[in-house]
């Protein structure tokens, strides 16, 4: 089989694969004397190197060569690509840890740091984690501040909506490109975002998986990494959080998305936000064409 894995080629017996070089031989040469006497001494020495010879077999990776004894250039580039392959399988280890870490236990953060800084509850949305009217209002007045570092409060109703009441504190985006805003501010280390509409049922989730999946595709190749690993929705949205929480709210007031004076800036405002999406739906399908 060697015999056959070293002629079965066009190339001049001095350029043999590199890996021959590097063979481990478990007989001693004697016994493949008619393989050694049709080879020319280079081709022996390179395969049988004398005991004086570094064969760089079970060197160790910090040795350092003598001037003499320095590596070829192709050698160097092939201990190169061994040194990089050797490093992939403990990136490859560390991620599928994360992800087994995350699976098992959900208590986690989404980039697998540390745990949850607020106590969640089972909302509609298995996928998210959703907090109470009152654990909101807790952050709002300051019972968490030794624990995180920033909140953000992301109400994604509409402005007529919000301009009617709202969580004091509060941000008005309600557009996907107003979210994306959000990864270009500086973050800091144990922030939290919490999100919400009228009901959290339909406008507040769908932000917040927006801006986990720009989140993501802006961290891919520092996976799982995430400039907002800690992200709330609001159970309920503002209709529960002003039944129980109306001093909390500015104006104390709350506004429905259907009011009978707001039928205007509803069918407005819905065209601009479905707009919006459609434009990035097409350019993402465009994207996709490119390979």
């Amino acid at each position: 089989m060697l015999l056959k894995r070293l002629f079965d080629t066009d190339d001049e017996f001095d350029t043999i694969p590199a890996f021959v070089s590097t063979l481990s031989f478990d007989f001693t040469p004697v016994k493949v004397n008619n393989l050694m006497s049709v080879m020319t001494p280079n081709i022996k020495r390179n395969l049988f190197p004398d005991d004086d010879d570094d064969s760089g077999l079970g060197m160790d990776d910090d040795i350092t060569c003598t001037p003499s004894l320095q590596k070829s250039t192709k050698r160097q580039h092939e201990d190169d690509d061994n040194s990089r392959c050797s490093k992939r399988p403990k990136v490859c280890t560390d991620i599928k840890a994360v992800v087994t870490k995350l699976e098992e236990n959900d208590d986690f953060i989404a980039d697998g740091s540390r745990l949850h800084t607020l106590p969640t509850v089972t909302g509609k949305h298995s996928d998210l984690k959703s907090i109470t009217p009152q654990t909101l209002a807790d952050v709002v007045n300051g019972d968490y501040n030794d624990v995180i570092s920033e909140y953000k409060i992301i109400d994604c109703r509409y402005p007529y909506e919000f301009e009617g009441g709202h969580v004091r504190d509060a941000e008005n985006m309600y557009l996907h490109e107003t979210i994306l805003t959000l990864l270009r501010q500086p973050t800091k280390d144990k922030q939290i975002v919490i999100f919400h509409c009228e009901f959290s049922s339909e406008r507040g989730p769908k932000m917040l998986r927006f801006l986990r999946s720009k989140d993501r595709e802006l961290n891919k190749e520092n996976y799982p990494s995430l400039n907002f690993p800690e992200i709330y929705l609001l159970d309920g949205g503002y209709k529960a959080f002003f039944n129980e929480q109306p001093d909390l709210c500015d104006p104390v007031s709350y506004r429905p998305m259907l009011h009978s004076d707001h039928s205007e800036d509803l069918r407005h405002f819905r065209v601009k936000s479905k707009s919006w999406t459609a434009g990035e739906k097409r350019r993402y399908a465009r994207k996709a064409m490119r390979f």
